[in-house]
């Protein structure tokens, strides 16, 4: 729980933390304890981003182990930071891997090992694995290595999420992907896109190539959301798969509206050309489309916050996300415009409903 002042008086909030990513220990931590031969010799990207490390470093300070384990690795730590410090109830966790590898069957190793760690470490932890929920991943590279680790975890009742990378080799609408998103439908869980670390073998992160300074690779990246979504909606994936959720996990909702007008505009007349998608791709956005609000997004605390997080039903697609332990660390804060309803639901409401979390009867069980 947080303390807001509500204008008249102060309130206390849930939180819900849709996005806290994790890590292992150190290389050797994943190579000796989690993945086996004939893999744990392969090479593979560390978990820097080989192209465009922060300037200042990317990570907050504080985030390491108590023995100078990788940030976001130490189970307590985390805990403390955001359970004592930063007032979450519940914690989203997003093992972070390594990208698309070229060698298919080491990608699903890789993601089976985070998989593994995250399970047994996390959300089976003693202490506070109840204040844990889980996303698993998987290799969209690799359907059949994908649909069985997604067999292996779905019954675990603090998983509550499945997670591909953002960077991906073909669009997410392509009829490959569709084995994915119908699993997911059958396990009841949501699909959460996330920005990989570890360049691996991802297209350039812009149409026009790779840019030239860290700070244009944060500005554009999540913006590749707009070429999936469009690619989905085009393809009838949210016509096919009705109780299909996707997460998109960096944010950028703030561009949904534009984006989507502008689809709206240029989709209506040509409707009959996509006779599997007969909807405006408006009227795929609600209990399809999610977003975990970054602290690089929005117009921020001003008058018309509100009204702007009420456009396109935002206000029922966003949920909170630290991006702990990253050095764009969100502090949540909610804007003075926002009604008591926009509040919870950025807060809490949108994600307890998305993932199946009891926090305002005061419980933090799935």
């Amino acid at each position: 729980m947080i303390e807001l002042d509500d204008g008249a008086q102060t309130v206390s909030v849930p939180v819900i933390d849709a996005s806290v990513h994790i890590f292992f220990g150190s290389n050797r931590d994943l190579r000796q304890n989690f993945l086996r031969e004939p893999f744990s010799s392969r090479g593979f990207p560390d978990y820097e981003m080989d192209w465009y490390g922060a300037p200042g470093g990317e990570y907050a300070k504080g985030t390491t182990g108590p023995d100078g384990q990788y940030p976001g690795s130490d189970v307590a730590t985390v805990a403390e930071h955001l359970f004592t410090d930063r007032g979450v109830d519940v914690a989203v966790l997003h093992p972070m891997t390594r990208g698309i590898m070229p060698d298919r069957h080491l990608g699903t190793a890789i993601a089976a090992a985070h998989n593994e760690m995250l399970v047994t470490r996390w959300l089976d932890d003693d202490r506070y694995g109840d204040r844990f929920r889980g996303t698993i991943r998987v290799n969209p590279d690799d359907i059949s290595g994908a649909l069985r680790e997604i067999a292996k975890y779905r019954d675990h009742p603090r998983v509550v999420q499945i997670g591909i990378p953002l960077q991906s080799r073909e669009l997410y609408g392509k009829p490959q992907y569709w084995p994915l998103w119908e699993a997911a439908i059958e396990a009841g869980l949501p699909v959460a896109a996330h920005i990989e670390v570890g360049e691996g073998i991802a297209s350039p992160p812009t149409p026009n190539g790779h840019t030239q300074t860290y700070e244009q690779y944060l500005s554009f990246m999540s913006l590749n959301f707009v070429y999936h979504l469009m690619n989905m909606i085009a393809e009838g994936v949210f016509e096919r798969f009705d109780a299909l959720k996707f997460v998109w996990a960096d944010g950028a909702a703030d561009l949904v509206t534009p984006f989507i007008w502008r689809m709206d505009c240029f989709g209506r007349p040509h409707l009959e050309q996509t006779p599997w998608a007969p909807r405006i791709p408006s009227d795929y956005l609600p209990g399809h489309v999610y977003f975990v609000q970054g602290g690089l997004d929005g117009p921020g605390d001003v008058d018309f916050a509100g009204e702007w997080f009420g456009f396109t039903g935002k206000d029922q697609m966003v949920m909170y996300g630290s991006s702990y332990p990253h050095w764009h660390l969100n502090d949540l804060t909610v804007p003075a415009a926002f009604t008591a309803e926009q509040r919870d639901r950025l807060c809490w409401r949108n994600a307890a409903e998305l993932y199946g979390i009891d926090v305002a009867a005061g419980s933090v069980a799935r």
